[in-house]
């Protein structure tokens, strides 16, 4: 999980709109949230700081000013079978994230049938040109 807060240079709500949706449309985004007034964006998620920015900076000037992981609550100590139970839910959801994942990655996939060639006859060959003489030819035009 990382933390991104990025600084962006917008004029009017059409552009902040924009930014919004472009970043939404990333892949391992957890939570967006845009501080219009500092024109601050933080951007949370398993998420890569560069790809963010490239996105960004076809809209508007974009500037990052940290890079961090993400701030997880303190964890207290748990019973056996309740870390058991939390081990197996996060099995789950990696397995059902890692599926998601491969759908997303595969959904573009092109299948093409191979057929046997058609029974076609090949074009015919072009006639093979040769130079006439004007001796062998009396009613041959010379150009001199």
């Amino acid at each position: 999980m990382m933390k991104v807060i990025l600084k962006l240079d917008f004029t009017d709500d059409k552009t902040k709109q924009k930014a919004l949706k472009n970043v939404s449309g990333l892949f391992g985004l957890e939570s967006i949230s845009l501080d219009s007034k500092d024109k601050k964006l933080t951007v949370t998620g398993d998420i890569d700081p560069i790809d963010v920015v490239a996105k960004l900076r076809k809209i508007c000037y974009t500037e990052i000013i940290s890079v961090g992981p993400a701030k997880e609550p303190e964890k207290k100590k748990e019973d056996p079978k309740k870390a058991a139970e939390d081990k197996k839910k996060a099995e789950e959801a990696a397995a059902q994230l890692l599926k998601a994942h491969q759908q997303a990655y595969y959904q573009n996939l092109y299948y093409y049938q191979n057929h046997p060639p058609a029974a076609v006859a090949p074009a015919p060959a072009y006639p093979a040109y040769y130079q006439r003489s004007s001796e062998e030819d009396p009613n041959a035009c010379v150009i001199s």
